[in-house]
């Protein structure tokens, strides 16, 4: 073929187009290119679905200003809502070194400054480009109570404080504030219910979460440092509402009873024992203390009865001087000294009554105990079930051991609390059954555990939940998706125009 020949192409057999010039190859080609572009665009468009994306994940922040330390809790959760509640995961749990805000009262920016190693800790979970948008809370609790009866202006300037360091941090700051004593109750409810599957459950079978048909709602036991907390469903409508809260959580309502009773925490507890024992003794300065184990010794100031509203009534002039308490290790004799701290006469013979004249329905249901109730039973042994009868005399044998046995038999639990394990048992003993009025039937349906699953169990996951109800949900981002096969033959077209498009462009060069 002559090299003055016009361009072609030869295809299987010899067969050989040729194109006369230039401007009839140059249409041919701009025709196909045209032709399998119109093609791979319709492709690209017929039977398009709308496709859901994954939702984005969420966090939020939750402290727990406790009255005897301050924990920080880290959740998380999709952003399309269940019924317009978050289902909450936790992510995180960091404990903060020292004691609780509360004992900041004289050093307010201490107060601050001790949130900082666990905010540093959260920003390690939470990506960076999430952070701005995460929710942050503080909630202070019974010791902070306490501390507003009796300074208020210190703990004003507490909360300011810590709120001055969050807000120093790349997040969302929604507020540090003092729960009452109710809401620190019903968000304890909350939580226990939330991990046992109570108010939603996962179904693999319809890929979905599902509302438990016959839901076994619990009640929940929380003991703190400075006070204490029961909530129910009762079996009849609360007769005082004002002990009720009214909830709804993932579509459904809920009204509960919950009560707290401040100055009735285990710390509190004790130093209202030591006060009201050195009050009946004859002696100014060695006292009896039937709780504390045989051979035991506690010097106290009595000046520290007046850091505390609990102790510090002006009933008693106990002045400034100390008193060493003595351990008698006197089980019984600790079982009363402590029912002397519950005014259970204002009740009368009425069984809806827990002490100081205090409407509680009978308790109905199984129950949640956990915090303190937890703690203390678990150092016992008596975690698991034991029946009430067992529960007695375990507690009434401990309380008998001497000093010197009980020191070489846990030589690694904090000397600080050892001697304290008969106080606190017998006052958990007299809270749940001569106050709450649990029996030797009902004691089988209470349940001391601390966590469920991964998570802890305390108010400050149902304060999220609550809090979730506020946070928008974000509606599902979508696609424009396509059949596979369609797709795939899209691309195909879309390939050969662009290798036809540079194979004419090097002919059209070489020519």
């Amino acid at each position: 073929m002559s090299k003055h020949l016009s361009p072609g192409f030869e295809f299987a057999g010899g067969f050989t187009v040729m194109f006369t010039n230039k401007k009839h190859f140059s249409a041919a080609i701009v025709g196909a290119l045209v032709a399998l572009s119109i093609i791979a665009l319709v492709l690209s468009l017929v039977k398009t679905e709308d496709v859901t994306l994954p939702p984005t994940v969420k966090y939020g922040m939750v402290f727990d200003a406790g009255s005897s330390h301050t924990s920080l809790f880290v959740y998380e959760w999709d952003s399309d809502k269940k019924n317009n509640t978050g289902v909450v995961s936790q992510s995180l749990s960091c404990d903060i070194q020292g004691k609780g805000i509360s004992s900041y009262a004289n050093d307010p920016p201490k107060a601050g400054d001790s949130l900082r190693e666990c905010l540093d800790k959260a920003l390690k979970i939470v990506p960076a480009a999430n952070r701005r948008d995460v929710p942050v809370y503080l909630g202070a609790t019974a010791g902070m109570r306490l501390l507003r009866e009796q300074n208020s202006s210190a703990a004003d300037q507490i909360l300011a404080e810590v709120a001055k360091t969050m807000q120093e941090y790349p997040m969302a700051f929604k507020g540090a504030r003092i729960l009452t004593g109710e809401e620190e109750g019903a968000y304890g409810w909350i939580t226990i219910n939330y991990l046992l599957d109570s108010f939603t459950k996962y179904s693999p079978k319809a890929h979905t979460w599902l509302h438990p048909e016959a839901a076994n709602i619990f009640g929940a036991l929380d003991l703190g440092g400075a006070s204490t907390q029961i909530s129910f469903v009762p079996k009849d409508s609360v007769i005082n509402w004002n002990e009720a809260s009214k909830l709804t959580l993932y579509g459904y309502d809920y009204n509960i009873y919950t009560q707290s009773y401040l100055c009735y925490g285990q710390n509190e507890m004790l130093k209202r024992l030591a006060k009201e024992l050195i009050a009946e003794s004859s002696s100014s300065t060695r006292v009896d203390h039937p709780c504390y184990p045989k051979d035991y010794n506690e010097t106290i100031s009595l000046s520290s009865f007046h850091t505390s509203p609990c102790t510090n009534q002006s009933d008693l002039a106990l002045g400034d001087r100390n008193v060493t308490l003595e351990g008698r290790g006197d089980a019984s004799g600790c079982l009363a000294a402590i029912k002397k701290l519950f005014n259970f006469s204002a009740c009368g013979q009425r069984q809806d009554c827990t002490f100081d004249g205090i409407y509680q329905p009978p308790v109905s249901g199984q129950f949640i105990a956990f915090s303190a109730f937890y703690y203390n039973f678990k150092f016992l042994n008596l975690t698991e079930g034991q029946s009430l009868a067992t529960v007695r005399a375990t507690i009434e044998h401990f309380c008998t051991r001497s000093w010197a046995d009980l020191s070489s038999s846990y030589p690694e639990e904090n000397p600080e609390r050892l001697p304290k394990y008969c106080a606190n048992a017998n006052y958990i003993l007299t809270l749940l059954l001569d106050a709450y009025k649990f029996n030797e039937t009902s004691w089988n349906s209470i349940f001391f555990q601390m966590k469920a699953g991964s998570a802890d169990i305390g108010w400050t996951l149902g304060y999220m939940l609550n809090l979730t109800n506020m946070i928008p949900a974000e509606a599902p981002a979508q696609v424009k998706g396509h059949v596979p096969s369609l797709w795939a033959a899209a691309i195909t077209f879309i390939i050969l125009t662009l290798a036809m498009g540079i194979v004419a462009l090097l002919l059209l060069l070489w020519v």
